[in-house]
């Protein structure tokens, strides 16, 4: 059995546009399926070698499909990813702006879908997913891709200052901002704000907040059990801003499908990864 993870630093000028970028290799494992859950980044994938299978997208009306690279948007339902027993691949979490620099879209346009890569880069894509592929080691892989990046990257690029405001707030109050206070301090009214916003993002400002509590939350846990601690569900739900554990479960089970205990036992294996992308965020 063999997991590998490579946490790499972007360049100054993709830091903006891209939150985390991670290489991985898993090998040795029993075939089965991987939860893609809900975070507040898309998600660009690029496979070393074998497609991501997807089982099942985000948006259930979208039929599956195999990725060799794949941009995913921001969502509020887990994916399913179907693995032979290994996968290898380089992850970027993309922020909204990103999304506009780099693939020439609003987040808003990608909300709960899956699509490959090369729909959006045309060619670039292409190429970006065949020299990623092709290169020596995880320093040339990440070298080729940041080349194709910064070649393709959009300086002029923009949110609504609006909106820019809000995902801030959201984010930076680890989505413990009433959304009211969140509209009040964008100087927009509520209404006008959850659509400029969810038209930008693809979220509404309240999905916004329970998906970066979840994600806070699903990293803390995983960053627990990494380090032989006891999940204690309990204080993580106070930690992370829930009401009780109740409240913890309930959303756990609305963004994953499973209550927590039960989506650790299936996502064991995949621990190594949320530390890595932990660790990314730290680094950029």
């Amino acid at each position: 059995m063999r997991q590998e993870s490579v946490v790499h630093r972007l360049h100054p000028v993709l830091r903006p546009y891209v939150a985390a970028a991670v290489g991985y290799r898993h090998e040795g494992f029993p075939p089965g399926e991987h939860l893609g859950l809900p975070s507040p980044w898309l998600t660009v994938v690029v496979t070393l070698d074998e497609p991501l299978q997807m089982a099942a997208h985000p948006d259930p009306a979208q039929a599956p499909g195999r990725f060799d690279a794949l941009v995913g948007g921001l969502h509020i339902r887990p994916a399913r990813i179907v693995h032979p027993g290994r996968q290898a691949g380089v992850q970027l979490s993309l922020t909204p702006l990103g999304a506009r620099a780099l693939l020439g879209c609003p987040a808003g346009e990608l909300a709960s879908i899956d699509v490959p890569l090369e729909y959006l880069l045309g060619p670039a894509g292409t190429q970006l997913t065949d020299r990623v592929r092709t290169a020596c080691g995880w320093a040339d892989r990440f070298a080729a891709l940041e080349q194709v990046l910064r070649r393709g990257l959009n300086l002029d690029a923009d949110l609504p200052p609006e909106v820019a405001a809000a995902w801030r707030l959201t984010t930076a109050t680890r989505g413990r901002m009433p959304v009211a206070e969140v509209a009040r301090r964008t100087g927009w009214s509520v209404r006008y704000l959850e659509k400029r916003f969810r038209a930008e993002t693809g979220l509404s400002p309240k999905e916004a907040a329970r998906v970066v509590r979840f994600d806070r939350a699903r990293r803390a846990l995983a960053a627990r059990i990494a380090a032989g601690r006891a999940a204690d569900l309990a204080s993580l739900a106070v930690a992370g801003g829930f009401s009780d554990q109740a409240h913890l479960t309930r959303e756990w089970r609305a963004f994953s499908g499973l209550p927590p205990t039960r989506w650790l036992a299936a996502e064991f294996g995949n621990v190594q990864d949320i530390e890595a992308v932990t660790s990314a965020l730290s680094a950029s």
